[in-house]
């Protein structure tokens, strides 16, 4: 396992995290992102072929940018899964394998799927995964969110977002919370339309953002592309100073903070204005998942590079990065595939 340091030279770095084009990196894209210096790389199906496949992709983007860059995916197993068969293990959504679990076995069960995501994730040397998902499911949740959350309800939420975060960083991967603050009131996808919440501020207080206030300590955390009327109806959170402030300040968040992916539609705007508006309202980082060079080029641009507290939060996050311990994977699977058919005998 490659060994961490947290003093990774990020310092001056570019305000943002880049999907790379290809399963394979050119010479052409490597010397921008030398010139271009991302804090990041986050990877995409198109970038998954086969286990050598990414672990040359992993070692080339971090070669481009001279330093030990995190490598992101969104991992969460389900719907959402970047890796999948035949070279890594499918998993249930995770409302679903909360279903599948007893509840005095959620925790646990949750633990040990994002061990074994972990294990997989490092294995091509990928060391952050956005996940948990700590938004809440309702009744009106909208189905491209929807399975993927934990629970219906604030404690269940921050059990399983806390043994997400706890497994993932056992074995040395970081976690990444999101939806800050709160993405289950959304009944539209945010890939195509902006949502609007009209929940006040203390029902949102004791429902939506108490999952993100138990889970302050995480290295990591995404924003919302939705709208607050309550904290601010003009702006989606991503982009409105006074969500980022609520998320700082109210909710109690102060690690490193990316906006979600700046291509979705949610948002207004060219993408150098999301860009800049995102870190303008207070984001450490400009997220751009395309991969499309004129576009990764405008989104450096207008991002700029970091500040000295998003380098301060970005050296804290990547000094939790731990070699892990060795596991015996097949033990673990036994114990997990043990708990989801436990629930379903049951």
């Amino acid at each position: 396992m490659r060994a961490h340091s947290g003093a990774l030279m990020t310092s001056g770095a570019s305000a943002t995290i880049l999907g790379p084009s290809g399963p394979v990196l050119n010479a052409d894209e490597a010397a921008f992102y030398r010139d271009a210096d991302p804090w990041g790389f986050i990877l995409f199906a198109r970038n998954v072929e086969t286990p050598d496949q990414l672990r040359r992709l992993t070692g080339d983007l971090r070669t481009a940018v001279g330093r030990d860059a995190p490598v992101l995916v969104d991992q969460e197993g389900g719907r959402v899964q970047r890796l999948r068969a035949p070279h890594w293990r499918e998993y249930l959504p995770p409302l679903d394998q909360m279903a599948h679990t007893a509840p005095g076995d959620h925790a646990r069960a949750v633990w040990l799927r994002y061990r074994l995501i972990a294990a997989e994730l490092r294995d091509v040397g990928i060391d952050a995964n956005c996940a948990p998902t700590a938004d809440i499911a309702g009744a009106d949740t909208h189905p491209f969110l929807r399975n993927r959350c934990f629970g219906s309800d604030p404690a269940t939420v921050t059990l399983a977002a806390r043994a997400t975060a706890d497994g993932l960083l056992a074995g040395g991967v970081l976690p990444v919370v999101k939806h800050l603050p709160g993405h289950g009131r959304a009944v539209v996808d945010s890939h195509l339309h902006l949502p609007r919440v009209t929940a006040p501020l203390d029902e949102l207080d004791a429902t939506d953002f108490a999952p993100f206030s138990a889970l302050t300590d995480l290295p990591m955390a995404m924003t919302a592309h939705i709208v607050f009327d309550a904290v601010n109806p003009d702006r989606p959170a991503t982009a409105s100073p006074a969500a980022v402030r609520l998320i700082r300040e109210r909710i109690g968040f102060d690690g490193l903070l990316m906006t979600d992916d700046l291509s979705m539609e949610a948002l207004s705007g060219t993408l150098p204005d999301r860009a800049a508006a995102g870190i303008a309202a207070g984001c450490d980082i400009a997220l751009y998942c395309k991969g499309i060079r004129e576009e990764a080029e405008a989104v450096v641009g207008a991002a700029g590079r970091m500040s000295d507290a998003a380098s301060r939060r970005a050296e804290a996050a990547l000094a939790a990065r731990i070699t892990p311990d060795a596991i015996d994977t097949a033990l673990l699977e036994a114990e997990f595939e043990a708990l989801l058919k436990g629930q379903a005998d049951g």
